[in-house]
């Protein structure tokens, strides 16, 4: 079985890396499709695609997991076509797994298998909530793997988010 994980990843939690470890033992390969991959540097798209990648990349890695490949999903603003989109972009896959129910019915409708994730890593554990703890300083990296906080430190994205949050507020 082949299995489609379709998220934006903004950034890459436990959560996120406790529904691959699940599913990782049953697949024989996991697709994770990183949407709105063509947006970055906002404030609910802070990192690229690129930067998101690694980021899944070295905590599977940590973990030993090795049957993933990374897809760009790119936003095309448009409900009717957007799944025969995904579909063309990525390997043929049997199951799409993803928590957003938007995109749950929009593949059901479309004959696929659909499974909605259960949320795992607590409630705080969603990209939302981590950016924000992120960008008003309060402690973050306890829902995220170590690889991905060490990351971001390494590439400056905590003041990246506090300038998107503070330009909020002014």
């Amino acid at each position: 079985m082949i299995v489609l994980f379709i998220g934006r990843f903004q950034p890459f939690h436990k959560g996120h890396l406790e529904v691959i470890k699940l599913y990782a033992s049953k697949a024989e390969k996991i697709l994770i499709g990183v949407g709105s991959a063509q947006y970055h540097h906002t404030l609910d798209n802070p990192f690229t695609y690129e930067e998101r990648r690694e980021m899944i990349r070295k905590s599977l890695e940590a973990e030993g997991i090795e049957n993933f490949e990374i897809y760009p999903i790119n936003d095309i603003h448009d409900y009717q076509r957007w799944v025969d989109h995904v579909a063309s972009s990525l390997p043929k896959f049997d199951l799409v797994i993803a928590r957003n129910p938007t995109t749950l019915k929009l593949f059901e409708n479309k004959g696929y298998k659909v499974e909605k994730l259960p949320l795992l890593g607590g409630k705080d554990c969603r990209g939302s909530v981590i950016r924000k703890r992120m960008a008003e300083g309060k402690e973050w990296k306890h829902l995220v793997p170590a690889e991905v906080a060490r990351y971001i430190e390494e590439i400056d994205g905590l003041s990246r988010i506090r300038q998107f949050y503070n330009s909020l507020l002014n």
